[in-house]
Protein backbone atom coordinates (compact mmCIF):
# COMPACT_ATOMS: atom_id res chain seq x y z
CA UNK A 1 0.00 0.00 0.00
CA UNK A 2 2.64 2.07 0.72
CA UNK A 3 4.19 1.00 -2.57
CA UNK A 4 1.41 2.53 -4.48
CA UNK A 5 0.90 6.18 -2.42
CA UNK A 6 4.55 6.66 -3.31
CA UNK A 7 3.90 5.86 -6.94
CA UNK A 8 0.48 7.81 -6.83
CA UNK A 9 2.83 11.07 -5.79
CA UNK A 10 5.98 10.21 -8.35
CA UNK A 11 2.98 9.78 -10.77
CA UNK A 12 1.38 13.53 -9.70
CA UNK A 13 5.43 14.84 -9.82
CA UNK A 14 5.34 13.66 -13.50
CA UNK A 15 1.95 15.38 -14.26
CA UNK A 16 3.14 18.84 -12.39
CA UNK A 17 6.21 18.62 -14.70
CA UNK A 18 5.13 18.31 -17.58
CA UNK A 19 2.32 21.42 -17.11
CA UNK A 20 5.57 23.41 -15.87
CA UNK A 21 7.45 22.52 -18.91
CA UNK A 22 4.40 22.92 -21.36
CA UNK A 23 3.90 26.47 -20.16
CA UNK A 24 7.33 27.18 -19.89
CA UNK A 25 8.50 26.17 -23.29
CA UNK A 26 5.21 27.93 -25.06
CA UNK A 27 6.49 31.30 -23.14
CA UNK A 28 10.22 30.86 -24.71
CA UNK A 29 8.42 29.99 -27.87
CA UNK A 30 6.28 33.16 -27.62
CA UNK A 31 9.01 35.49 -26.12
CA UNK A 32 7.29 38.48 -25.32
CA UNK A 33 4.02 38.36 -27.71
CA UNK A 34 2.24 36.70 -24.90
CA UNK A 35 3.20 39.77 -22.38
CA UNK A 36 2.78 42.33 -24.87
CA UNK A 37 -0.68 41.07 -25.61
CA UNK A 38 -1.79 41.00 -22.04
CA UNK A 39 -0.75 44.64 -21.82
CA UNK A 40 -2.39 46.36 -25.19
CA UNK A 41 -5.74 44.28 -25.20
CA UNK A 42 -6.90 44.85 -21.96
CA UNK A 43 -8.56 48.43 -22.49
CA UNK A 44 -12.22 47.37 -21.91
CA UNK A 45 -13.37 44.28 -20.11
CA UNK A 46 -14.60 42.33 -22.60
CA UNK A 47 -11.29 42.65 -24.60
CA UNK A 48 -9.68 42.12 -20.29
CA UNK A 49 -11.59 38.98 -20.20
CA UNK A 50 -10.92 37.25 -23.52
CA UNK A 51 -7.28 37.69 -23.71
CA UNK A 52 -6.98 36.31 -19.78
CA UNK A 53 -9.09 33.25 -21.18
CA UNK A 54 -7.08 32.81 -24.71
CA UNK A 55 -3.54 32.76 -23.14
CA UNK A 56 -4.67 30.83 -19.91
CA UNK A 57 -5.46 27.92 -21.99
CA UNK A 58 -2.44 28.54 -24.80
CA UNK A 59 0.12 28.36 -21.62
CA UNK A 60 -2.18 25.67 -19.30
CA UNK A 61 -1.92 27.18 -15.95
CA UNK A 62 -3.80 30.60 -14.35
CA UNK A 63 -0.80 31.01 -12.46
CA UNK A 64 1.69 31.54 -15.28
CA UNK A 65 -1.41 34.06 -16.52
CA UNK A 66 -1.85 35.92 -12.77
CA UNK A 67 2.06 36.37 -12.45
CA UNK A 68 2.01 38.47 -15.76
CA UNK A 69 -1.21 40.28 -14.76
CA UNK A 70 -0.43 41.09 -11.08
CA UNK A 71 3.83 42.13 -12.93
CA UNK A 72 1.72 44.69 -15.00
CA UNK A 73 -0.07 46.40 -11.90
CA UNK A 74 2.59 46.56 -10.14
CA UNK A 75 4.73 47.84 -12.58
CA UNK A 76 1.60 50.57 -13.14
CA UNK A 77 1.66 49.25 -17.07
CA UNK A 78 -2.66 48.15 -15.79
CA UNK A 79 -4.76 49.45 -13.58
CA UNK A 80 -6.68 47.14 -10.88
CA UNK A 81 -9.98 47.96 -13.32
CA UNK A 82 -7.74 46.54 -16.37
CA UNK A 83 -6.28 43.54 -14.73
CA UNK A 84 -10.29 41.64 -12.70
CA UNK A 85 -11.29 40.89 -16.28
CA UNK A 86 -7.91 39.10 -16.96
CA UNK A 87 -7.85 37.62 -13.81
CA UNK A 88 -11.55 36.67 -14.75
CA UNK A 89 -10.78 35.15 -18.05
CA UNK A 90 -7.81 32.80 -15.83
CA UNK A 91 -10.44 31.44 -14.14
CA UNK A 92 -12.32 30.06 -17.39
CA UNK A 93 -9.14 29.20 -19.33
CA UNK A 94 -8.20 27.19 -16.61
CA UNK A 95 -11.24 24.96 -17.05
CA UNK A 96 -9.60 24.06 -20.64
CA UNK A 97 -7.01 21.34 -18.75
CA UNK A 98 -9.74 19.44 -17.18
CA UNK A 99 -11.52 18.97 -20.48
CA UNK A 100 -7.80 17.90 -22.07
CA UNK A 101 -7.68 15.48 -19.58
CA UNK A 102 -11.02 14.17 -19.82
CA UNK A 103 -11.02 13.70 -23.60
CA UNK A 104 -7.81 12.50 -24.27
CA UNK A 105 -6.75 11.05 -20.65
CA UNK A 106 -9.80 8.99 -19.87
CA UNK A 107 -11.47 8.39 -23.34
CA UNK A 108 -8.38 7.48 -25.01
CA UNK A 109 -5.41 5.72 -24.37
CA UNK A 110 -2.27 7.81 -24.25
CA UNK A 111 -0.16 5.71 -23.15
CA UNK A 112 1.24 4.38 -26.73
CA UNK A 113 0.66 7.75 -28.26
CA UNK A 114 3.08 9.82 -25.33
CA UNK A 115 6.32 7.90 -26.62
CA UNK A 116 6.34 9.18 -30.16
CA UNK A 117 6.36 13.03 -28.84
CA UNK A 118 9.39 12.41 -26.71
CA UNK A 119 10.92 11.23 -30.09
CA UNK A 120 9.98 14.41 -31.54
CA UNK A 121 10.87 16.80 -28.41
CA UNK A 122 14.57 15.17 -28.51
CA UNK A 123 14.72 15.59 -32.46
CA UNK A 124 13.79 19.40 -31.91
CA UNK A 125 15.90 19.85 -29.00
CA UNK A 126 19.06 18.88 -31.22
CA UNK A 127 18.25 21.34 -33.49
CA UNK A 128 19.89 25.14 -34.15
CA UNK A 129 17.43 26.95 -34.02
CA UNK A 130 16.03 28.35 -30.78
CA UNK A 131 12.05 28.51 -31.28
CA UNK A 132 12.90 24.97 -32.42
CA UNK A 133 14.42 23.88 -29.26
CA UNK A 134 11.28 25.53 -27.59
CA UNK A 135 8.38 23.80 -29.67
CA UNK A 136 10.30 20.71 -28.08
CA UNK A 137 10.17 21.14 -24.67
CA UNK A 138 6.48 22.17 -25.41
CA UNK A 139 6.23 18.98 -26.76
CA UNK A 140 8.74 17.29 -23.86
CA UNK A 141 6.15 18.83 -21.60
CA UNK A 142 3.30 17.65 -23.47
CA UNK A 143 3.84 13.90 -22.86
CA UNK A 144 5.30 14.08 -19.78
CA UNK A 145 1.86 15.62 -18.51
CA UNK A 146 -0.55 12.88 -20.49
CA UNK A 147 2.37 10.31 -19.33
CA UNK A 148 1.80 11.74 -15.44
CA UNK A 149 -2.00 11.19 -16.11
CA UNK A 150 -1.96 7.69 -17.62
CA UNK A 151 0.60 6.35 -15.35
CA UNK A 152 -1.58 7.82 -12.12
CA UNK A 153 -4.97 6.37 -14.11
CA UNK A 154 -3.40 2.76 -14.39
CA UNK A 155 -1.78 3.18 -10.61
CA UNK A 156 -5.42 3.67 -9.58
CA UNK A 157 -6.64 1.04 -11.44
CA UNK A 158 -4.33 -1.10 -9.67
CA UNK A 159 -5.21 0.03 -6.60
CA UNK A 160 -8.69 -1.50 -7.09
CA UNK A 161 -9.73 1.67 -5.23
CA UNK A 162 -13.72 0.59 -6.23
CA UNK A 163 -12.92 -2.32 -3.81
CA UNK A 164 -11.15 -1.08 -1.33
CA UNK A 165 -13.94 -1.33 1.76
CA UNK A 166 -11.73 1.35 3.93
CA UNK A 167 -11.92 4.02 1.24
CA UNK A 168 -15.35 3.43 0.20
CA UNK A 169 -16.74 3.10 3.79
CA UNK A 170 -14.82 6.78 4.13
CA UNK A 171 -16.37 8.28 1.54
CA UNK A 172 -19.73 6.74 2.32
CA UNK A 173 -19.49 8.03 5.89
CA UNK A 174 -18.22 11.46 5.33
CA UNK A 175 -20.46 11.85 2.36
CA UNK A 176 -23.88 11.41 4.86
CA UNK A 177 -23.41 14.44 6.39
CA UNK A 178 -25.35 17.02 4.18
CA UNK A 179 -24.28 20.27 3.66
CA UNK A 180 -21.64 19.35 5.99
CA UNK A 181 -20.08 16.64 3.73
CA UNK A 182 -19.88 19.21 1.08
CA UNK A 183 -17.98 21.79 3.09
CA UNK A 184 -15.61 19.17 4.14
CA UNK A 185 -14.54 18.42 1.03
CA UNK A 186 -14.32 21.80 -0.33
CA UNK A 187 -11.82 22.36 2.47
CA UNK A 188 -9.86 19.52 1.46
CA UNK A 189 -9.82 20.56 -2.10
CA UNK A 190 -8.24 24.07 -0.39
CA UNK A 191 -5.87 22.45 1.64
CA UNK A 192 -5.06 20.06 -0.96
CA UNK A 193 -4.20 22.08 -3.69
CA UNK A 194 -2.34 24.48 -1.25
CA UNK A 195 -0.16 22.04 -0.31
CA UNK A 196 0.90 21.37 -4.06
CA UNK A 197 0.19 24.80 -5.37
CA UNK A 198 -1.66 23.53 -8.58
CA UNK A 199 -5.33 22.57 -8.90
CA UNK A 200 -4.75 21.29 -12.19
CA UNK A 201 -3.01 18.42 -10.12
CA UNK A 202 -5.74 18.39 -7.54
CA UNK A 203 -7.97 18.27 -10.25
CA UNK A 204 -6.47 15.14 -12.03
CA UNK A 205 -6.64 13.09 -8.80
CA UNK A 206 -10.30 14.12 -8.03
CA UNK A 207 -10.95 12.54 -12.04
CA UNK A 208 -9.27 9.68 -11.42
CA UNK A 209 -11.19 8.97 -7.88
CA UNK A 210 -14.61 10.09 -9.48
CA UNK A 211 -14.18 7.82 -12.95
CA UNK A 212 -13.00 4.92 -10.97
CA UNK A 213 -16.34 5.00 -9.04
CA UNK A 214 -15.32 4.98 -5.77
CA UNK A 215 -15.50 9.04 -4.97
CA UNK A 216 -19.63 10.30 -5.19
CA UNK A 217 -19.86 13.17 -7.87
CA UNK A 218 -21.10 15.98 -4.97
CA UNK A 219 -18.14 15.09 -3.31
CA UNK A 220 -15.94 15.69 -6.59
CA UNK A 221 -17.46 18.17 -7.45
CA UNK A 222 -17.03 19.70 -3.62
CA UNK A 223 -13.04 19.05 -3.97
CA UNK A 224 -13.24 21.18 -7.43
CA UNK A 225 -14.64 23.66 -5.85
CA UNK A 226 -12.18 23.74 -2.79
CA UNK A 227 -9.25 23.46 -5.73
CA UNK A 228 -10.67 27.22 -7.00
CA UNK A 229 -10.02 28.82 -3.46
CA UNK A 230 -6.79 27.28 -2.85
CA UNK A 231 -5.34 28.14 -6.14
CA UNK A 232 -5.59 31.63 -4.50
CA UNK A 233 -4.55 31.25 -1.33
CA UNK A 234 -1.18 30.87 -2.56
CA UNK A 235 -1.32 33.58 -4.87
CA UNK A 236 -2.43 35.65 -1.74
CA UNK A 237 0.59 34.50 0.38
CA UNK A 238 3.13 35.11 -2.02
CA UNK A 239 1.80 38.63 -2.73
CA UNK A 240 1.60 39.40 1.07
CA UNK A 241 5.63 41.11 0.78
CA UNK A 242 4.75 42.80 -3.11
CA UNK A 243 3.07 46.02 -3.76
CA UNK A 244 -0.10 47.37 -2.54
CA UNK A 245 -1.17 47.19 -5.99
CA UNK A 246 0.02 43.86 -6.76
CA UNK A 247 -2.03 42.34 -3.01
CA UNK A 248 -4.95 43.98 -4.28
CA UNK A 249 -5.03 42.05 -7.48
CA UNK A 250 -4.31 38.62 -5.60
CA UNK A 251 -6.92 40.01 -3.79
CA UNK A 252 -9.56 40.17 -6.49
CA UNK A 253 -8.85 36.77 -7.68
CA UNK A 254 -9.55 35.38 -4.17
CA UNK A 255 -13.01 37.11 -3.90
CA UNK A 256 -14.02 36.44 -7.14
CA UNK A 257 -13.69 32.44 -6.46
CA UNK A 258 -14.95 33.07 -3.25
CA UNK A 259 -18.25 34.93 -4.13
CA UNK A 260 -18.61 32.23 -7.13
CA UNK A 261 -18.33 29.21 -4.29
CA UNK A 262 -21.03 30.96 -1.72
CA UNK A 263 -23.58 31.13 -4.09
CA UNK A 264 -22.90 27.44 -5.75
CA UNK A 265 -23.44 26.30 -1.99
CA UNK A 266 -26.92 28.01 -1.72
CA UNK A 267 -27.63 25.94 -4.86
CA UNK A 268 -25.54 23.17 -4.81
CA UNK A 269 -27.84 19.83 -5.88
CA UNK A 270 -29.88 22.13 -8.35
CA UNK A 271 -26.45 23.21 -9.89
CA UNK A 272 -24.79 19.81 -10.20
CA UNK A 273 -27.74 17.82 -11.44
CA UNK A 274 -28.19 20.62 -14.07
CA UNK A 275 -24.38 19.99 -15.49
CA UNK A 276 -24.81 16.28 -15.02
CA UNK A 277 -27.54 16.57 -17.23
CA UNK A 278 -26.00 18.62 -19.78
CA UNK A 279 -23.15 15.96 -19.90
CA UNK A 280 -25.31 13.32 -19.83
CA UNK A 281 -24.85 11.99 -16.18
CA UNK A 282 -26.79 10.29 -13.88
CA UNK A 283 -25.47 11.16 -10.76
CA UNK A 284 -28.07 8.18 -9.17
CA UNK A 285 -27.47 5.50 -11.91
CA UNK A 286 -25.81 2.21 -10.48
CA UNK A 287 -23.81 0.73 -13.41
CA UNK A 288 -24.34 -3.13 -13.79
CA UNK A 289 -22.32 -3.58 -16.69
CA UNK A 290 -18.36 -3.04 -17.37
CA UNK A 291 -19.28 -1.19 -20.41
CA UNK A 292 -22.04 1.10 -18.21
CA UNK A 293 -18.85 0.99 -15.58
CA UNK A 294 -16.79 2.44 -18.32
CA UNK A 295 -19.13 4.43 -19.79
CA UNK A 296 -19.80 5.67 -16.42
CA UNK A 297 -16.14 6.72 -15.57
CA UNK A 298 -16.05 8.84 -19.35
CA UNK A 299 -19.45 10.73 -18.55
CA UNK A 300 -18.69 11.66 -14.65
CA UNK A 301 -15.17 12.98 -16.07
CA UNK A 302 -17.06 15.38 -18.63
CA UNK A 303 -19.63 16.37 -15.19
CA UNK A 304 -16.49 17.64 -13.34
CA UNK A 305 -15.17 19.60 -16.00
CA UNK A 306 -18.47 20.57 -17.19
CA UNK A 307 -19.21 21.92 -13.46
CA UNK A 308 -15.64 23.54 -13.49
CA UNK A 309 -16.66 25.26 -16.82
CA UNK A 310 -20.06 26.29 -15.79
CA UNK A 311 -19.31 27.48 -12.21
CA UNK A 312 -16.41 30.14 -13.59
CA UNK A 313 -18.54 31.20 -16.89
CA UNK A 314 -21.42 31.65 -14.61
CA UNK A 315 -19.45 33.71 -12.27
CA UNK A 316 -18.08 35.79 -14.48
CA UNK A 317 -21.49 36.41 -16.30
CA UNK A 318 -22.42 37.99 -12.68
CA UNK A 319 -19.02 39.72 -11.77
CA UNK A 320 -18.28 41.38 -15.09
CA UNK A 321 -21.07 44.11 -14.75
CA UNK A 322 -19.67 45.28 -11.26
CA UNK A 323 -16.25 45.65 -11.62
CA UNK A 324 -15.70 49.77 -10.42
CA UNK A 325 -17.37 47.85 -7.23
CA UNK A 326 -14.96 45.32 -6.45
CA UNK A 327 -12.03 47.53 -7.19
CA UNK A 328 -13.91 50.19 -4.72
CA UNK A 329 -14.14 47.04 -2.09
CA UNK A 330 -10.71 46.26 -2.27
CA UNK A 331 -9.31 49.34 -2.46
CA UNK A 332 -10.90 49.46 1.23
CA UNK A 333 -9.93 46.26 2.15
CA UNK A 334 -5.93 46.84 1.33
CA UNK A 335 -5.50 50.49 1.95
CA UNK A 336 -2.91 52.06 0.36
CA UNK A 337 0.34 52.88 2.50
CA UNK A 338 2.29 55.79 2.74
CA UNK A 339 5.92 56.03 0.26
CA UNK A 340 8.36 54.79 2.68
CA UNK A 341 11.96 54.87 2.57
CA UNK A 342 12.39 51.53 3.75
CA UNK A 343 13.94 48.50 1.44
CA UNK A 344 11.13 46.51 0.30
CA UNK A 345 11.45 43.46 -2.35
CA UNK A 346 8.55 43.68 -4.68
CA UNK A 347 8.54 41.38 -7.15
CA UNK A 348 6.32 38.40 -6.97
CA UNK A 349 6.97 34.78 -6.20
CA UNK A 350 4.83 32.26 -7.71
CA UNK A 351 5.91 29.44 -6.15
CA UNK A 352 6.34 25.66 -7.67
CA UNK A 353 4.01 26.84 -11.36
CA UNK A 354 6.00 30.14 -11.69
CA UNK A 355 7.94 30.12 -14.62
CA UNK A 356 12.04 31.69 -15.08
CA UNK A 357 10.70 33.38 -18.04
CA UNK A 358 8.03 35.36 -16.36
CA UNK A 359 10.65 36.35 -12.97
CA UNK A 360 12.88 38.17 -15.85
CA UNK A 361 9.93 40.54 -15.75
CA UNK A 362 9.69 40.77 -12.66
CA UNK A 363 13.33 42.19 -11.97
CA UNK A 364 13.63 44.34 -14.61
CA UNK A 365 10.57 46.04 -12.69
CA UNK A 366 12.87 46.02 -9.64
CA UNK A 367 15.76 46.88 -11.50
CA UNK A 368 13.44 50.68 -12.55
CA UNK A 369 12.77 51.01 -8.77
CA UNK A 370 16.31 50.35 -8.02
CA UNK A 371 17.02 52.96 -10.27
CA UNK A 372 14.61 55.36 -9.14
CA UNK A 373 16.00 55.26 -5.64
CA UNK A 374 18.97 55.92 -6.46
CA UNK A 375 18.05 58.92 -8.23
CA UNK A 376 16.00 60.15 -5.02
CA UNK A 377 19.24 59.63 -3.03
CA UNK A 378 21.35 61.36 -5.63
CA UNK A 379 19.50 64.34 -5.50
CA UNK A 380 19.82 64.89 -1.31
CA UNK A 381 23.37 65.50 -1.99
CA UNK A 382 22.95 69.72 -3.44
CA UNK A 383 20.29 69.79 -0.42
CA UNK A 384 23.26 68.17 2.17
CA UNK A 385 25.77 70.54 0.46
CA UNK A 386 23.96 74.25 1.71
CA UNK A 387 22.55 73.12 5.03
CA UNK A 388 24.20 75.38 7.83
CA UNK A 389 21.89 74.30 10.48
CA UNK A 390 24.08 70.94 12.56
CA UNK A 391 20.98 69.21 13.47
CA UNK A 392 18.94 69.19 10.12
CA UNK A 393 22.54 68.61 8.66
CA UNK A 394 22.86 65.21 10.58
CA UNK A 395 19.35 64.55 9.75
CA UNK A 396 19.23 64.51 6.24
CA UNK A 397 23.34 63.31 6.31
CA UNK A 398 21.36 59.95 8.52
CA UNK A 399 18.59 59.92 5.81
CA UNK A 400 21.27 60.01 2.98
CA UNK A 401 23.08 56.76 4.44
CA UNK A 402 19.95 54.51 5.09
CA UNK A 403 19.80 54.85 1.30
CA UNK A 404 23.14 54.19 0.83
CA UNK A 405 22.21 50.81 2.74
CA UNK A 406 18.88 50.43 1.01
CA UNK A 407 21.33 50.50 -2.13
CA UNK A 408 23.16 47.85 -1.23
CA UNK A 409 20.31 45.68 -0.22
CA UNK A 410 18.55 46.14 -3.40
CA UNK A 411 21.69 44.73 -5.11
CA UNK A 412 22.22 41.92 -2.84
CA UNK A 413 18.47 40.83 -3.38
CA UNK A 414 17.96 41.42 -6.66
CA UNK A 415 21.44 39.60 -7.57
CA UNK A 416 20.13 36.58 -5.39
CA UNK A 417 17.11 37.15 -7.21
CA UNK A 418 18.93 36.43 -10.34
CA UNK A 419 20.75 33.68 -9.42
CA UNK A 420 17.64 31.69 -8.68
CA UNK A 421 16.11 32.83 -11.81
CA UNK A 422 18.87 31.03 -13.77
CA UNK A 423 18.72 27.82 -12.24
CA UNK A 424 15.76 27.36 -14.22
CA UNK A 425 15.13 26.73 -17.73
CA UNK A 426 15.98 30.03 -19.99
CA UNK A 427 16.18 30.92 -23.54
CA UNK A 428 19.43 32.40 -25.20
CA UNK A 429 17.59 35.86 -24.98
CA UNK A 430 16.66 35.20 -21.49
CA UNK A 431 20.16 34.07 -20.44
CA UNK A 432 21.86 37.42 -22.29
CA UNK A 433 18.97 39.64 -20.29
CA UNK A 434 19.74 38.33 -16.71
CA UNK A 435 23.37 38.25 -16.97
CA UNK A 436 23.02 42.17 -18.30
CA UNK A 437 20.76 42.69 -15.20
CA UNK A 438 23.83 41.03 -12.96
CA UNK A 439 25.62 43.77 -14.62
CA UNK A 440 23.12 46.67 -14.34
CA UNK A 441 22.36 46.37 -10.37
CA UNK A 442 26.69 46.55 -9.73
CA UNK A 443 26.90 49.45 -11.43
CA UNK A 444 23.83 51.04 -10.07
CA UNK A 445 24.86 50.48 -6.34
CA UNK A 446 28.35 51.56 -7.37
CA UNK A 447 26.34 55.02 -8.23
CA UNK A 448 24.78 55.12 -4.41
CA UNK A 449 28.28 54.56 -3.60
CA UNK A 450 29.06 57.65 -5.07
CA UNK A 451 26.28 59.50 -4.03
CA UNK A 452 27.13 58.42 -0.51
CA UNK A 453 31.15 59.56 -0.92
CA UNK A 454 30.15 62.66 -1.70
CA UNK A 455 27.54 63.25 1.43
CA UNK A 456 30.64 62.35 3.59
CA UNK A 457 33.24 64.80 1.80
CA UNK A 458 30.54 67.83 2.39
CA UNK A 459 30.45 66.13 6.15
CA UNK A 460 34.03 66.48 6.28
CA UNK A 461 34.15 70.04 4.76
CA UNK A 462 30.99 70.83 7.31
CA UNK A 463 32.69 69.56 10.59
CA UNK A 464 35.48 71.87 9.30
CA UNK A 465 35.96 75.76 9.69
CA UNK A 466 36.31 76.69 6.32
CA UNK A 467 33.31 76.74 3.54
CA UNK A 468 32.92 76.35 -0.27
CA UNK A 469 33.07 79.93 -1.48
CA UNK A 470 29.82 80.84 -3.38
CA UNK A 471 31.76 80.23 -7.20
CA UNK A 472 32.75 76.58 -6.03
CA UNK A 473 29.07 76.71 -4.74
CA UNK A 474 27.83 77.48 -8.34
CA UNK A 475 30.00 74.99 -10.06
CA UNK A 476 29.05 72.45 -7.83
CA UNK A 477 25.71 73.31 -8.55
CA UNK A 478 26.41 73.12 -12.35
CA UNK A 479 28.31 69.95 -12.35
CA UNK A 480 25.75 68.15 -10.18
CA UNK A 481 23.14 69.05 -12.75
CA UNK A 482 25.12 67.45 -15.40
CA UNK A 483 25.03 64.29 -13.69
CA UNK A 484 21.43 65.07 -12.55
CA UNK A 485 20.92 64.70 -16.74
CA UNK A 486 22.51 61.67 -17.39
CA UNK A 487 20.90 59.54 -14.38
CA UNK A 488 17.52 60.99 -15.72
CA UNK A 489 18.51 59.92 -19.50
CA UNK A 490 20.04 56.40 -18.15
CA UNK A 491 16.57 56.12 -15.90
CA UNK A 492 14.83 56.42 -19.76
CA UNK A 493 17.37 53.79 -20.94
CA UNK A 494 16.72 51.17 -18.19
CA UNK A 495 12.56 51.90 -18.82
CA UNK A 496 13.14 51.19 -22.49
CA UNK A 497 11.52 54.23 -23.68
CA UNK A 498 11.27 54.09 -27.51
CA UNK A 499 11.74 57.91 -28.12
CA UNK A 500 15.59 57.94 -25.95
CA UNK A 501 18.61 57.74 -28.26
CA UNK A 502 20.98 55.87 -26.12
CA UNK A 503 24.04 57.66 -28.10
CA UNK A 504 23.34 60.88 -25.60
CA UNK A 505 24.61 59.08 -22.42
CA UNK A 506 28.42 59.83 -24.26
CA UNK A 507 27.13 63.09 -24.71
CA UNK A 508 26.49 63.92 -20.68
CA UNK A 509 29.43 61.67 -20.32
CA UNK A 510 31.67 63.90 -21.97
CA UNK A 511 30.16 66.80 -20.87
CA UNK A 512 30.75 65.73 -17.05
CA UNK A 513 34.40 64.94 -17.99
CA UNK A 514 35.53 68.04 -19.88
CA UNK A 515 33.55 70.22 -17.08
CA UNK A 516 35.53 68.16 -14.51
CA UNK A 517 38.90 68.89 -16.37
CA UNK A 518 38.09 72.64 -16.84
CA UNK A 519 37.62 72.98 -12.93
CA UNK A 520 40.70 70.57 -12.14
CA UNK A 521 42.85 73.38 -13.51
CA UNK A 522 40.55 76.38 -12.20
CA UNK A 523 41.30 74.70 -8.81
CA UNK A 524 44.82 75.12 -9.32
CA UNK A 525 45.01 78.60 -10.12
CA UNK A 526 42.27 79.26 -7.69
CA UNK A 527 44.34 77.65 -4.81
CA UNK A 528 47.64 79.45 -5.94
CA UNK A 529 45.43 82.98 -5.69
CA UNK A 530 44.63 81.88 -1.93
CA UNK A 531 40.73 82.29 -3.30
CA UNK A 532 40.68 79.01 -0.47
CA UNK A 533 42.80 77.10 1.59
CA UNK A 534 44.33 74.34 0.41
CA UNK A 535 41.78 71.69 2.45
CA UNK A 536 38.78 73.09 1.03
CA UNK A 537 39.87 72.78 -2.54
CA UNK A 538 40.61 68.94 -1.49
CA UNK A 539 36.81 68.87 -0.49
CA UNK A 540 35.75 70.78 -3.41
CA UNK A 541 37.96 68.33 -6.26
CA UNK A 542 36.50 65.15 -4.18
CA UNK A 543 33.25 66.25 -4.74
CA UNK A 544 34.10 67.24 -8.32
CA UNK A 545 35.88 63.67 -9.33
CA UNK A 546 32.81 61.66 -7.23
CA UNK A 547 30.65 63.69 -9.85
CA UNK A 548 32.78 62.39 -12.37
CA UNK A 549 33.09 58.83 -11.01
CA UNK A 550 29.20 58.85 -11.22
CA UNK A 551 29.22 60.16 -15.09
CA UNK A 552 31.24 56.54 -15.97
CA UNK A 553 29.52 54.73 -13.88
CA UNK A 554 26.06 55.56 -16.16
CA UNK A 555 27.75 54.89 -18.88
CA UNK A 556 28.37 51.33 -18.16
CA UNK A 557 24.70 50.82 -16.71
CA UNK A 558 23.71 51.84 -19.73
CA UNK A 559 26.10 49.43 -22.30
CA UNK A 560 24.84 46.62 -19.58
CA UNK A 561 21.26 47.00 -20.08
CA UNK A 562 21.83 47.55 -24.55
CA UNK A 563 24.45 44.72 -24.33
CA UNK A 564 27.08 46.72 -26.03
CA UNK A 565 29.80 48.39 -25.59
CA UNK A 566 29.51 52.73 -26.67
CA UNK A 567 32.20 53.83 -28.23
CA UNK A 568 33.84 56.55 -26.12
Amino acid sequence: MILAILKMIGCLALLMFGMKTMSEGLQKLTGGHLRAVLGTMTKHRVGGLLTGTFVTAAVQSSTATTVMTVSFVNAGLLTLKQAIPVIMGANIGTTATAWIMSIFGFQFNMSSIVWPFFGLGIALSYTKKNSAKSLGEFVFGFAFMFLGLTTLRENAVAMDLAHNQAIINFFATTGGWGIFSTLLFLLLGGILTMCVQSSAAIMAITLILCSSGVLPIYQGIALVMGENIGTTVTSNLAALSASTQARRAALAHMLFNIFGVVWVLIIFNPFVNMVCHVVGFDPNFVPQTQEDIAEAGIRVTYALSGFHTAFNLCNVALLIWFIKPMEKLICKIIREKEDGEDFKIKFISGGLMSTAELSLFEARKEINLFVEKTLKMFRMVPDLMRLKDEEEFNKLFARIEKYEGISDSFEVEIANYLNKVNEGRLSPESKTALQSMMKEISEIESIGDACYNMACVIRRKFQGKDDFTEEQYHRIDNMIKLCDNALVHMSSVVEDDPKVNVLTTLKYENEINDYRKMLKEMNVDDINAQRYSYQVGVHYMDVINDCEKLGDYVVNVVEAHVNHRLSR
